[in-house]
């Protein structure tokens, strides 16, 4: 019958001592320092970062189509300074 106590006594000590072992400060430290880290840092979220992804392809969109505009106006322009000389 002692048997079985002694082995739950040998488990708590062990747990005890896995609960208080150093590397469970060194992760609690770890990941405070990380977490104090990227809060300095001035990131964004993804979802953030995907609506500014789309906001940029529609502006690069955008300027291709009024560069093609600006070229097309340019021609004309130029096909008329020539037919008046």
């Amino acid at each position: 019958m002692t048997t079985p106590r002694i082995f739950d006594e040998i488990g708590a000590k062990l747990s005890e001592l896995a609960a208080n072992s150093p590397a469970r400060d060194i992760e609690k430290n770890l990941k405070a320092v990380l977490a104090g880290a990227f809060g300095k840092l001035d990131l964004v979220t993804r979802e953030e970062f995907d609506v500014q992804r789309e906001m940029l392809a529609h502006a690069r969109q955008r300027l291709a189509e009024l560069e093609a505009r600006v070229a097309a106006l340019e021609a004309d322009a130029a096909d008329r300074d020539g037919s008046t000389i």
